[in-house]
C-alpha cells in the first residue's frame, strides 16, 4: 500500500483569484501547493486587453506573500470587440497564455461574453495562426435547453462548428462535466484538451439537491448524474495526456452563496491535492496523478514542467482542513467532500 508520494510541483489550469481583498485572502491557498495557474479574466470590469492583463498580473504578484513562489498565467476575456492585433501582441510578449470564451450569460460575470461568433472569427483565426489556446466555458445559454444538457448541446451547436471553421485552433474545454465532453476530447487526435475540476470528480447532482439544497456544492457547469461523474474519474485517472487539472476554484463570500439567489462556485484551492490523492488512490491510479496535475497541462500549453516537488502523505487518521478562509472581503467556505480524507501535502 502506497502511503507517500513525491510529485513534480503541480499547476492549476483554471483558477479564479478575484481582486482586491478577496485576491489577498485566497491567493496563498493556491500558491502554497501550485507553481502556476491559468488565471480567469472575468473580473468587473473584465480583463480584455493586454494592458488589462499586465495590470492584473501586477496586482496578483503584489498580493503574493513573502517567501511564496507562484506564476500567474494570464488570459484575455474574449468579447465581440476584441482586437486581433492586441491578442497577437499580448501573446508575443509572453504575457498572455490563452484567451477565454464565455458565452454571454453562462456564468459569473459573463454578461460581456460572445453572442455572435461571426464577430470573433478574426480573433480565432489569428489565434490558430499563432497557436494560442482558446479556453472554453462550454455551455449554451439558450433558455429552452435544460441546464443539465447545456454542455452536450454546446459541443454540437457551437464548439464543433467553430473548430471545423477554424483549422488549427487549439481548444481547451474547461471543467467538463459529462461523458459527452470526455468522449469529444477523445475523438480528436490533436489541438483539443480538457480540464477537469476536483469537485466534479467527487460530487454529482444528488449531493447538491438531495436532503436540502447545499449552496457550497452549487457551481457552473452544474454537477451532473453519477454516470457522468464516473466518466470524468475514468478520464482523469486514465493517463490520457489530453486531460489535466483545472480546479475552477471560485471563491465567493458566504453571504453571496447562502442566499435566495446564490453565486456559482466551489472553493477547492485549500484541499485539492489531498482530495485528488484520495480519488486516485481509491481508483488505483496513484501512479497517474503526477501526469494529471503536473505534466499533461504544461505539455499542452507548450511550457516546461515546474522545478521542485511536493510530497503527499497518507495518515492513519483523517486529516482536518479549515472550514473557512477568512478574507478581508468576508469568509469563504472550503469545499467539503463529505467523506474522511487521509491524504495531505507534507509540510517539508
Amino acid at each position: 500500500m502506497v502511503t507517500e508520494l513525491a510529485l513534480r510541483r503541480p499547476d492549476d489550469w483554471h483558477l479564479h483569484l478575484r481582486d482586491g481583498a478577496m485576491l489577498q485572502g485566497v491567493l496563498p491557498e493556491s500558491a502554497r501547493h501550485f507553481g502556476r495557474a491559468i488565471i480567469m479574466p472575468n473580473l468587473v470590469p473584465p480583463v480584455v486587453t493586454g494592458a488589462d492583463a499586465a495590470a492584473y498580473r501586477d496586482r496578483i504578484l503584489a498580493a503574493l506573500p513573502d517567501g511564496m513562489a507562484f506564476e500567474p498565467l494570464m488570459t484575455l476575456y474574449l468579447t465581440e470587440g476584441t482586437d486581433p492585433a492586441d491578442v497577437r501582441a499580448a501573446a508575443a510578449s509572453g504575457l498572455v497564455k490563452a484567451v477565454k470564451l464565455y458565452p454571454a450569460g453562462a456564468t459569473t460575470n459573463s454578461h460581456g461574453g460572445v453572442r455572435d461568433f461571426d464577430k470573433v472569427r478574426g480573433v480565432l483565426e489569428a489565434m490558430a495562426e499563432i497557436g494560442l489556446p482558446l479556453c472554453v466555458h462550454g455551455e449554451v445559454t439558450d433558455p429552452a435547453v435544460d441546464i443539465f444538457d447545456r454542455e452536450a448541446v454546446f459541443i454540437d451547436r457551437v464548439l464543433d462548428p467553430v473548430r471545423r471553421a477554424t483549422p488549427g485552433l487549439r481548444v481547451v474545454m474547461e471543467h467538463i462535466t459529462t461523458s459527452q465532453g470526455a468522449d469529444y476530447v477523445r475523438s480528436a487526435d490533436r489541438d483539443l484538451a480538457a480540464t477537469i475540476t476536483t469537485h466534479h470528480l467527487i460530487i454529482n447532482r444528488n449531493h447538491l439537491l438531495v436532503g436540502g439544497i447545499r449552496p457550497h456544492y452549487y457551481c457552473l457547469p452544474v454537477a451532473k448524474r453519477e454516470e457522468h461523474r464516473l466518466a470524468l474519474r475514468a478520464a482523469a485517472t486514465s493517463g490520457d495526456v489530453r486531460f489535466f487539472l483545472g480546479t475552477d476554484s471560485a471563491p465567493h463570500v458566504d453571504p453571496l452563496k447562502e442566499c435566495a439567489c446564490g453565486c456559482a462556485g466551489c472553493f477547492t484551492a485549500t484541499n485539492t491535492m489531498a482530495l485528488l490523492a484520495h480519488v486516485f488512490d481509491e481508483d488505483g491510479a496513484l501512479d497517474r496523478l503526477e501526469g494529471f496535475v503536473a505534466l499533461n497541462g504544461p505539455a499542452y500549453y507548450r511550457l516546461p514542467v515546474n522545478h521542485g516537488t511536493i510530497r503527499l502523505v497518507k495518515h492513519d487518521q483523517p486529516v482536518t482542513f479549515p472550514e473557512k478562509i477568512h478574507t478581508g472581503a468576508g469568509p469563504v467556505t472550503v469545499f467539503d467532500p463529505g467523506f474522511p480524507v487521509f491524504w495531505d501535502v507534507a509540510a517539508d
